[in-house]
């Protein structure tokens, strides 16, 4: 190995060590909130306040009232999830609806849906968006009582609760 080429190595490692402790120090808290297990809440905080604001005019169920709102059978559940999570499984009777159909299609979409129906939107889990973007844009189209159930069909399915195949 050659002089020049171990100086070389040698600054090389210098400067990642440097980079590295730079970059430790530059975000020291989250690396504090990391090793003390509360990285976690604190993104899921900062996700709640993105939603919050982002949408605002949305309502919002838990799993207890999205489970009374298919007991009840009045309200129209639709599945925001992409086409092969919903083909897998789904709650029974939901309309597949994604953002991206409403996007493409729009108002003939929901068309044979009356604007005034009891709507409860969900999609995968706690964490995901697909359900809110739905209920806003069913909202901008006409309808009333939209509800985005924010545990999605993961809490739905580990609760036991129906699910079905079929279309």
């Amino acid at each position: 190995m050659s002089r020049a080429w171990r100086q070389n190595l040698i600054w090389a490692v210098f400067i990642l060590v440097l980079a590295a402790v730079m970059g430790l120090l530059q975000e020291w808290s989250l690396v504090r909130q990391s090793w003390r297990g509360e990285l976690t809440t604190r993104i899921e905080k900062a996700r709640n306040q993105r939603r919050q604001k982002e949408f605002q005019g949305i309502n919002t169920v838990n799993l207890a009232q999205a489970y009374a709102l298919f007991q009840n059978g009045k309200a129209l559940f639709i599945d925001s999830r992409p086409d092969g999570e919903y083909a897998e499984l789904h709650i029974p009777k939901a309309l597949h609806i994604t953002p991206f159909m409403l996007e493409i299609r729009g108002a003939e979409t929901v068309a044979a849906i009356a604007k005034d129906r009891e709507i409860v939107v969900y999609c995968s889990q706690a964490n995901c968006d697909l359900a809110l973007q739905v209920a806003e844009k069913l909202q901008a189209l006409g309808f009333s009582r939209v509800m985005a159930f924010m545990g999605g069909f993961r809490a739905w399915d580990e609760a036991g609760y129906p699910a079905d195949t079929s279309k």
